[in-house]
């Protein structure tokens, strides 16, 4: 009996659609620019843990390209990452979506029924899961968080805060007018919550109970800005540590954190599970998926 021989971690990026390996199922992490994800490392990790050969590659799609490309896909394919600038584009693609996907008008995961190409596509949002959960039980107590930016990931953080209990979220961003939008959008969806909006060039962390930095590379850093011991999650991880996480006087938590742990959500889901059903033995994935990340930035 032959051993399972499982896929490699892809090297870059692809323009068009990946091709069908030895695989058994295709899976990728979709965006522009898309070449710096390390979710490859982690989900093939995952994967050999679990005893599947499944591929995930990285597919660079541009903003706008995403129906398109699927719609034409060939057959294999479980399931796909999202990131930036697509995850409104994959909620608008699926044909049914999870509460957090459309409250958020964002999806960062599409679930194929099956492998064949006209299979419908179930979007979810892992995010939300993933900044609970890098945070490591933090509970707010009725305090304030800081959202730096006013993108897709911004929306999840927002949520993310509501869920640890935050009774305000302010949210920053380099045009207020985004924020403002952002604020009044979401408002309503979160009773109890206050959302405020300000230009991020007056951002001062006060007495913020934590600070969530959403802004794609993090968020620079000006000579009046003061510290804070509160903890700051940064979605950014390329490059790292970013300028506010290197100065930063509180426990900085990388967006490495953050994309591993929506990424063990998305091994559920890719895997037939539901979002809150853990996967067979998963602390011991979870440290396997930790160990790829690690060896992937040495």
């Amino acid at each position: 009996m032959c051993a399972t021989v499982f896929p490699e971690v892809p090297t870059g990026a692809v323009t068009s659609e990946p091709p069908r390996g030895r695989g058994a199922a295709r899976l990728a992490v979709l965006g522009d620019p898309i070449a710096h994800s390390k979710s490859p490392q982690l989900q093939l990790a995952a994967y050999r843990k679990l005893g599947v050969d499944w591929e995930y590659w990285r597919w660079q799609i541009p903003a706008g390209g995403l129906r398109e490309r699927l719609e034409n896909r060939g057959q294999g394919w479980r399931g796909v990452s999202v990131t930036a600038p697509l995850k409104a584009e994959a909620l608008a693609f699926a044909q049914t979506a999870d509460p957090l996907a459309e409250l958020t008008g964002a999806a960062n995961t599409l679930v194929f029924e099956t492998l064949d190409p006209a299979a419908p596509a179930h979007a979810a949002n892992t995010d939300v899961a993933g900044i609970v959960a890098a945070f490591g039980g933090l509970g707010l107590a009725g305090g304030h968080v800081d959202v730096l930016g006013a993108g897709g990931t911004a929306v999840s953080a927002v949520a993310a805060a509501a869920q640890m209990g935050a009774q305000q979220v302010r949210v920053f961003a380099r045009r207020p007018d985004a924020a403002a939008e952002l604020a009044a959008e979401l408002g309503p969806k979160f009773a109890g919550v206050q959302l405020r909006a300000a230009d991020l060039a007056s951002w001062q962390p006060d007495d913020a109970a934590a600070v969530i930095d959403t802004i794609p590379g993090g968020c620079p850093v000006r000579p009046d800005l003061q510290g804070t011991d509160a903890p700051l999650l940064s979605a950014a991880y390329d490059p790292w540590p970013t300028e506010l996480a290197r100065v930063w006087a509180g426990r900085v938590i990388p967006g490495t954190e953050m994309l591993l742990q929506q990424a063990v959500v998305q091994v559920r889901l890719f895997s037939g599970r539901a979002i809150d059903e853990p996967l067979p033995n998963e602390s011991a994935i979870v440290q396997e998926m930790r160990v790829a990340l690690d060896n992937s930035a040495s």
